[in-house]
């Protein structure tokens, strides 16, 4: 077999540090002095949306911050998060989704393997599903892809599992 050693590129959220982050935040909001009786709610909606509500677009980005802080501490990148546009709710409240990035979307496994083959080093890179897979003889090679990966700015948090050798 020529093609010994690989690794898989994705781009997973931890849905469970999102639900403790969301939990840390609505303690904070509860306590906050500015948000206090200003209806302000984040809610989990199944493993891919969370529903920010709030009185106002004022306390709405105020709810955005905190929850904000409380996932970069948790160790969820902001780059898996997709904002929708503020939308009025019922009385003078507004409310907004966040839609949580799950896989590596089709533009950007494109873009990846576009990278990884612009850079003339001698590996595959094929994308499978919602991961991209990079294969080589060399691990260093791997390596360097790893590399170059990390210094680029895609839009979203890559992570590289299942590197195999052998």
């Amino acid at each position: 077999m020529a093609q010994d050693n690989s690794f898989d590129i994705v781009s997973k959220v931890d849905i469970q540090e999102v639900r403790n982050a969301v939990d840390q935040a609505l303690k904070e909001i509860n306590n906050r002095f500015d948000l206090k009786g200003s209806k302000s709610e984040i809610k989990l909606e199944g493993e891919k949306e969370i529903q920010l509500a709030s009185a106002d677009e004022y306390k709405l980005d105020a709810v955005k911050e905190i929850l904000g802080q409380k996932l970069v501490k948790r160790g969820v990148s902001l780059k898996n998060l997709t904002y929708g546009k503020v939308e009025q709710a019922l009385g003078s409240s507004v409310r907004q989704k966040i839609t949580l990035q799950q896989g590596v979307p089709v533009e950007k496994a494109k873009d990846i393997v576009r990278i990884v083959k612009d850079s003339k080093l001698k590996v595959q890179a094929s994308i499978q599903g919602d991961t991209v897979r990079v294969s080589g003889k060399d691990r260093d090679s791997l390596q360097s892809v790893i590399a170059l990966l990390k210094g680029k700015d895609l839009g979203i948090d890559l992570q590289f599992t299942n590197y195999r050798t052998n």
